[in-house]
């Protein structure tokens, strides 16, 4: 690979599998083997047996296999023999398989939210559902567009070319979501794409490209445009990374995944961990702050990287603030009860120097509000979107990016310090972070002082992504490596031709 000691990249992933994502858990009794019971939207996906990657295929050719593989090498090899035919459908034949794979998850959004929660245990299975079906708001084709310039020389075009075959890491935590928001944007952009799932949501993520396959080769004849591997395994990420037909790679998940892709030899696009955090001054309206708050931070359990983590409010309206928070629904919970519950969520030991370290607990992750309440002692309706305390800005439910619908509410002095705490408990990550003011000044500060990718004013998180605000959605944010969200260009290469002297017509 590269002349990448194995032994060391070996040791860099080998927990990567169960801890892509920020180490959302495997479900109960998981193993890589593909489940015996199959949904009925994957029933009608496929009905020859050789799309499970057991059956026998013609001599170089994987028509029938329907993108499931178990073999990294055949896979690879169907991905790459795919994108040589896709190339020969043109822009029309992009469009169309973009406007299959959109049609086709939302139409199947119910059956497959319930297959992945079933699977994966983790998270809300109405938001399961609705991920699903927001997904046509992920760009296509059309955002590919060519750049020309003309002068006394001639003129020069400028075009969005694809790369091949793209290696992608999908997490546990929204395995259909990201896996068809990438397909979306890496097809768009002229490519094939070549999975390796977290093995927590791979029967997901077999299903849906075995449906996505199925459905593109009956209209346009070319199967294999997204491959997957069924029983996805360390040594299959090893493989992928290696394989002389993966063009570049992209990542969804944890600092482990990431670091062992960054030294795979590949340029990779990588979406690496967040923490966002909430700053409300003075001026906010807290009642709309409060409710945009407990909706973003909720949304599926608060599995979204994008999801409120931290919030840092100015003593002057703190009580106000919290009196807002118990009038949206959400549930406060008093210190004694916020010990308990951080005793059960964080394992808290000391460290270097005497400095205490919390390792979080990976089963509380996605879990619904009514379960960390009841590891608080305390007892509130299944109904219950999130809780909440007041807690310091040390404190681990601060500075972890722990996934479970439980915020840490901050109280600051004035707003500066609310912006240096945090931009602190943020880790330069420059992910997301939102604010609820109405002093423009504040909100331009806070901006360019958090540098992040992500921005939000007076806003729930998720309106960073176009969900009740403007703009287009991406289930990938590649902090990481800088690309930001993720759109079709950003799976593609700039080619550039130039007619000197001719052509322009003025």
């Amino acid at each position: 690979m590269n002349n990448i000691d194995q032994n060391t990249l070996r040791s860099v992933v080998e927990n990567v599998l169960v801890k892509l994502n920020g180490g959302a858990p495997l479900p109960e009794g998981n193993s890589s083997a593909p489940s015996q019971n199959t949904p009925p939207a994957q029933n009608a996906a496929h009905t020859d047996c050789s799309c499970h990657g057991n059956g026998a295929s013609t001599a170089g050719s994987y028509t029938g296999k329907n993108g499931v593989f178990q073999d990294v090498t055949e896979a690879a090899e169907a991905a790459q023999e795919s994108f040589l035919k896709f190339q020969e459908l043109g822009t029309e034949g992009r469009k169309r398989v973009i406007e299959i794979v959109k049609n086709l998850c939302v139409a199947n959004a119910e059956p497959w939210g319930t297959f992945e929660m079933n699977e994966t245990k983790i998270g809300r299975l109405d938001h399961k559902i609705e991920k699903l079906k927001i997904v046509p708001l992920v760009p296509g084709v059309e955002y590919l567009r060519p750049d020309a310039m003309s002068g006394d020389h001639g003129i020069m075009l400028e075009e969005f070319a694809p790369f091949g075959v793209v290696g992608a890491i999908l997490p546990v935590t929204h395995s259909v979501p990201t896996l068809t928001g990438n397909v979306i944007n890496i097809l768009a952009a002229g490519n094939t794409v070549l999975f390796n799932p977290h093995p927590g949501g791979a029967q997901s993520a077999a299903m849906a490209t075995r449906a996505y396959n199925q459905a593109i080769f009956n209209e346009l004849g070319v199967d294999n445009l997204i491959c997957t591997i069924e029983s996805p395994t360390i040594e299959s990420f090893n493989e992928i990374c290696a394989n002389k037909h993966i063009a570049i790679m992209a990542i969804t998940g944890g600092p482990a995944v990431v670091q062992a892709a960054m030294q795979s030899g590949k340029r990779s696009i990588c979406a690496g961990p967040g923490n966002p955090v909430v700053v409300v001054d003075e001026t906010a309206d807290l009642d709309r702050a409060a409710e945009s708050i407990i909706a973003g931070a909720s949304f599926d359990n608060n599995l979204l990287c994008i999801g409120e983590k931290a919030v840092f409010v100015v003593s002057s309206v703190f009580d106000a603030f919290m009196a807002s928070m118990d009038k949206a629904g959400a549930v406060r919970l008093n210190k004694d009860q916020l010990d308990k519950l951080t005793n059960v969520a964080f394992d808290i030991t000391n460290g270097a120097g005497g400095c205490a370290q919390a390792a979080l607990n990976r089963d509380l992750i996605g879990v619904d509000a009514s379960v960390l309440a009841g590891h608080a002692g305390l007892s509130v309706p299944p109904s219950t979107e999130l809780v909440f305390a007041e807690t310091e800005a040390e404190h681990p439910y601060v500075q972890k990016e722990q996934m479970m619908p439980m915020l840490p509410i901050v109280r600051v002095p004035d707003f500066k310090t609310g912006v240096a705490l945090a931009k602190e408990a943020e880790h330069g990550y420059r992910h997301s972070a939102v604010i609820h003011s109405n002093n423009v000044a504040h909100m331009t500060y806070m901006a360019k002082a958090m540098d992040t990718t992500i921005f939000i004013k007076n806003g729930a998180s998720t309106a960073g992504l176009g969900l009740g605000g403007e703009g287009y959605l991406s289930y990938s944010i590649a902090t990481t490596t800088g690309e930001g969200i993720t759109t079709p260009k950003t799976f593609t290469r700039v080619r550039r031709c130039v007619v000197v002297e001719d052509l322009r017509i003025i």
